[in-house]
């Protein structure tokens, strides 16, 4: 008969709720091998094959849930963790969900040092007050929700800080960016302070790593004569080691090779000029290093 005083309970992991971090948080932990929910009004999902109990809430919230709750892990946006102010550590970025924060104002506020005196309006105050205390300077921080481009148009800010992608809504509402970058942001796990004794948590980390590298790298493998393996293995060395396997064609060999997936097009035209063939890529699913 089992103990169940020595079955661990299983790893509690926030995972965002709704918006785009909620649907690429999901598929990179099906690619890990969890279960996730298929309805989104689902509040919790236990997966007890993996030991993990899943819980969906706003992604603002998720570090609060961590670093103040009984959750161990959760996966957020570092915007989001910061402006918090929560006891969470950031753990792994998670390679998804980038962006900028950046100040815009109407012509004629041009440097960071103009910021002094200033009124600014942003969704993330504790950002902002966080990079203006680093500085020195002393502004206003008025907090709003949501869309904050008209601000300045209604009288309520001199200066806006949020998320820059194009710039084009910026100019629609007659504002420029200026300044230094406030933060460059992403997905990432964060984790409670004492997380780290969860027996779970090491493989869950090990899963979300190895999902990573799945999507930056792909398989290579050609084949090619052995005078010019070392100068082949030069452009393909892999993680550790390419293989190298002897061909049944006299003096051939066939090599296989991990590579990152941005550079592949360009390593596949560098081996056809010295001399590889049959220069095949395969997609990685999972791998663990």
């Amino acid at each position: 008969m089992t103990d169940t005083h020595d079955t661990p309970r299983p790893l509690r992991v926030a995972v965002p709720n709704k918006g785009a971090l909620s649907s690429s948080a999901s598929e990179m932990l099906r690619e890990a091998g969890y279960a996730q929910r298929s309805d989104t009004k689902q509040l919790s999902l236990t997966d007890p094959a993996n030991g993990v109990e899943f819980f969906y809430l706003r992604p603002r919230d998720i570090a609060l849930y961590v670093g103040e709750g009984t959750l161990d892990v959760g996966i957020t946006g570092r915007d989001l963790l910061l402006d918090s102010g929560a006891k969470a550590e950031e753990e792994l970025q998670l390679g998804f969900g980038r962006s900028t924060f950046r100040f815009a104002a109407r012509p004629g506020i041009v440097a960071t040092a103009d910021l002094a005196g200033k009124r600014i309006a942003t969704s993330y105050d504790g950002v902002v007050q966080r990079f203006l205390e680093e500085r020195g300077i002393e502004a206003t921080v008025i907090r709003l929700d949501g869309a904050v481009e008209t601000s300045v148009q209604l009288g309520v800010a001199d200066v806006i800080a949020d998320v820059v992608e194009t710039g084009s809504t910026l100019r629609q509402a007659g504002l420029e960016v200026f300044g230094d970058v406030i933060m460059e942001s992403e997905a990432v796990l964060v984790s409670r302070a004492d997380a780290a004794g969860h027996p779970g948590l090491e493989v869950f980390l090990r899963r979300l790593q190895g999902v990573l590298v799945a999507r930056s790298y792909v398989m290579m493998d050609y084949d090619i004569h052995a005078a010019h393996v070392e100068e082949a293995v030069a452009l393909t060395p892999g993680i550790e080691s390419p293989t190298v396997s002897p061909l049944h064609r006299e003096g051939w060999v066939a090599v296989r090779s991990m590579v990152p997936r941005a550079d592949a097009q360009r390593i596949m035209d560098a081996l056809y000029e010295i001399g590889a063939r049959g220069i095949l890529t395969t997609d990685i699913h999972a791998c663990r290093l």
